[in-house]
């Protein structure tokens, strides 16, 4: 796993393989749903999380691997933004290898742990075409729920407790990008989540506050809030700030719309390792976190 390096014109090979045409730019043309571009119907045994560990391996071909964890929101909303994503990776994969050139995506799918049949879905770490099969593979349920929030921290759960990373031994933090329209959910809950991990030591809530607290010690955390006619975020919006707000900032909380979605990914990772300092927190009286 992780061996090769991507390359354009692989993609275009393989996105004729499906049926797919790819424009001078490199982007699949046409238009396409979700569930025409996400053509799963269930859980793919390759992204089934339970009882797995993926690894992000330092190698002679790549000595200084950048893994990134990139979860889409797989809810109903989230369909044009997610297939955005789909149409667009070959560029994404092609300007990063031109910055950086030992990067290394794991793509998640994540809905809602209260609600979806398949609330987590995880990939290997991969640095070649298998990127774009295992994205292929991602079942989009479109469900979620009336919570008014879809279960985004089960990336940082599934980074810190699912992964092995070889960054992690040259003092370097992996990326979480998550990308999604509405607030930031308070907790995990612990039967569901032990159900779809197969972690049966949990013993109650996995609260937001105390994991943000634990997955930056080992990731830089992003979150992607897609303001869009077809996504939620307009009815969510400052909720959205403010769930997401209290614990990252500016840099790390970002609006985006799916003219710069493709650019922005590209620019987190670029930059990753001016964003990758050790981050400072602290909490005040009340438990809430500070910068």
């Amino acid at each position: 796993m992780g061996s090769g390096s991507w390359r354009r014109d692989t993609f275009t090979a393989y996105s004729c393989s499906l049926g797919r045409t790819v424009d001078t730019m490199g982007t699949v043309s046409g238009n396409y749903t979700a569930q025409e571009m996400f053509r799963q119907r269930g859980i793919a045994p390759e992204l089934d999380p339970k009882n797995v560990m993926r690894e992000c391996c330092d190698s002679e071909e790549h000595p200084n691997t950048k893994p990134v964890i990139l979860a889409l929101d797989v809810t109903g909303s989230m369909g044009g933004a997610s297939v955005k994503v789909a149409k667009e990776l070959n560029v994404i994969m092609t300007e990063l290898y031109e910055k950086v050139q030992d990067v290394e995506f794991l793509i998640m799918g994540i809905g809602d742990l209260a609600y979806d049949r398949a609330p987590i879905q995880a990939s290997q770490f991969e640095s070649d075409i298998r990127i774009a099969e295992q994205l292929d593979k991602i079942y989009f349920e479109g469900g979620g729920g009336g919570n008014a929030f879809e279960s985004y921290t089960a990336a940082w759960y599934f980074g810190l407790n699912h992964c092995k990373l070889d960054c992690w031994n040259r003092g370097k933090k992996g990326i979480i990008i998550t990308l999604g329209d509405e607030p930031l959910n308070p907790y995990l809950p612990p039967r569901t989540l032990s159900n779809v991990t197969g972690d049966d030591f949990l013993q109650g809530d996995v609260e937001t506050s105390e994991l943000y607290i634990d997955v930056i010690q080992k990731y830089d955390v992003y979150h992607l809030a897609v303001n869009d006619s077809e996504t939620s975020y307009f009815r969510y919006a400052d909720r959205i700030k403010d769930s997401f707000g209290k614990y990252l900032d500016d840099n790390h909380l970002k609006i985006v719309n799916m003219d710069n979605l493709a650019s922005t990914i590209v620019n987190i990772v670029a930059k990753s390792e001016e964003n990758m300092s050790q981050v400072n927190v602290s909490t005040d009286e009340n438990g809430d976190i500070s910068w």
